[in-house]
């Protein structure tokens, strides 16, 4: 009996041995993630006229009505409870398709700004730089009012935080980025 247990005891995996093996599968992993982002980075194409295109397309006056905090008190004062929650939660959720588009578009600007900075111009180069930096900073916004409209969603009785910050940096960035589209696209890219 006791030469069994022995031998089951030689068999089993130790639980140090055991942490080694799961940190390595979690690095092999990360390791594949990585190389699939990096190949999948240098495979897009940047295309100037469709992150420009998805940027216009955001309806900013929409957005900003729906986080207005003036409409939502004057919608609170003039609905029973229930149905405010109803309509804040569904506020809250177009503000949030808002927010992550708005977030999606920077994502794409921010892409061209950095191809932009290696021109030739320097003036087409320098304002890839804004781009990229007023890009990040609306990534930035956008991930921050992602986050407090998806705890209005959960919370919808709670009275809502004005988002200007988000607004007047998605207008800095659309400066920036009408400025940059002056410049012909072939000739911001292929310098």
């Amino acid at each position: 009996m006791e030469q069994g247990v022995a031998t089951l005891a030689t068999v089993m995996i130790s639980p140090a041995m055991m942490t080694a093996w799961i940190l390595v599968g979690v690095a092999f992993c990360a390791l594949l993630t990585l190389a699939y982002v990096t190949v999948r980075s240098r495979t897009r194409r940047l295309d100037l006229e469709k992150a420009v295109q998805a940027f216009r397309s955001l309806d900013i006056d929409a957005f900003r009505n729906l986080v207005d905090a003036d409409e939502e008190a004057y919608l609170r004062h003039n609905l029973p409870p229930r149905k405010f929650r109803k309509i804040k939660r569904q506020r809250a959720w177009a503000a949030l398709l808002y927010a992550w588009e708005a977030g999606e578009a920077a994502t794409a600007l921010a892409r061209i700004g950095q191809a932009v900075q290696h021109s030739s111009d320097p003036e087409i180069a320098a304002s890839g730089v804004q781009v990229a930096e007023d890009a990040f900073r609306l990534r930035l916004q956008t991930a921050g009012a992602s986050f407090r409209l998806l705890t209005e969603i959960v919370l919808p009785g709670r009275p809502a935080r004005s988002h200007p910050r988000l607004v007047d940096q998605y207008e800095r960035t659309a400066q920036t980025l009408f400025r940059l589209g002056r410049f012909s696209p072939g000739s911001l890219l292929n310098n």
